[in-house]
């Protein structure tokens, strides 16, 4: 079955060209995205991730149309989903891009644009991945701790450069540190250690993704009597806890099974993969 996307509102072929060359999110990286995670056919946590789209926006200094809403994006991606026959499990990536097709850094316009894509989930529930993650601290370039940290852009490659290198390391992913050395992410999720049964995560004031994951996994295990800290997370830290835990929209929680000679468990990992689902299944019934 042929997929489509929504274009400004428009349904489009997913595989026919839509964009000029001269767009600002192709030329420049001028944009943000969200992934999104779809369960028994419903967009989960979407409160948060259009709360973030709006904050980065503001951030970006990209027009707020009187329209974009969460209601009107919400009734988008729930036509998209349907259009595309996804009914079960399934991703959306929702991008603003800002309009002006001028071929230099100024714009003229403010403007957005929008493109949602959707595509079917192997499965609905969250599930944890059956092979831990391998890793190691990705040291060749720090990222800066500013007002734009938070947000997921389309100008990606320093997270494009991470996993190639990962990949060639033979890992399955790469910790990033900022300009203290700090570790505050992986290439594609917030990061988490376990400790004695506690969880610890970095700060947002240290430069990590203001992940809608993040803040569902806290919420959940102080929910369940889990004590959770933000606090600085150093290499050495690794060699120490017990578990790393890796979260993110789409995959949900992902546990890591090695930093170089060190090898972890999922004790922590697995309950909290039990308490999302029964957090989606609530959402879903009320």
């Amino acid at each position: 079955m042929s997929l489509d996307l929504i274009y400004n509102g428009e349904f489009f072929p997913i595989d026919k060209p839509i964009l000029s060359i001269n767009n600002r999110s192709f030329r420049y990286g001028d944009g943000l995205f969200e992934s999104i995670r779809i369960v028994n056919g419903e967009a989960y946590n979407f409160n948060a991730h259009f709360s973030r789209l709006i904050e980065g926006m503001k951030v970006y200094r990209i027009n707020i149309p009187d329209f974009f809403t969460k209601s009107y994006f919400d009734n988008q991606i729930r036509s998209l989903i349907q259009h595309n026959g996804i009914h079960n499990g399934g991703r959306v990536k929702l991008t603003i891009y800002r309009k002006g097709e001028v071929a230099s850094y100024f714009s003229e316009s403010n403007e957005p644009g929008f493109i949602i894509e959707a595509e079917q989930f192997p499965y609905n529930d969250f599930v944890l991945n059956p092979e831990g993650v391998d890793v190691d601290v990705y040291t060749e370039v720090h990222k800066p701790r500013n007002k734009y940290a938070s947000f997921k852009t389309t100008n990606s490659y320093f997270y494009v450069s991470a996993i190639i290198t990962a990949k060639e390391k033979g890992l399955g992913d790469h910790l990033l540190v900022n300009d203290k050395n700090n570790i505050i992410e992986s290439t594609n999720s917030n990061f988490f250690i376990v400790s004695n049964g506690v969880l610890y995560t970095p700060p947002l004031s240290s430069g990590c993704v203001g992940g809608t994951m993040r803040m569902k996994v806290i919420n959940l295990a102080l929910a369940n009597n889990i004590k959770v800290y933000e606090s600085p997370i150093t290499a050495g830290h690794l060699l120490s806890c017990d578990e790393i835990i890796l979260t993110n929209a789409i995959q949900g929680i992902k546990w890591v099974r090695s930093y170089k000679t060190k090898r972890f468990f999922h004790k922590i990992a697995d309950k909290l993969v039990d308490l999302l689902n029964e957090d989606t299944n609530a959402v879903i019934q009320s």
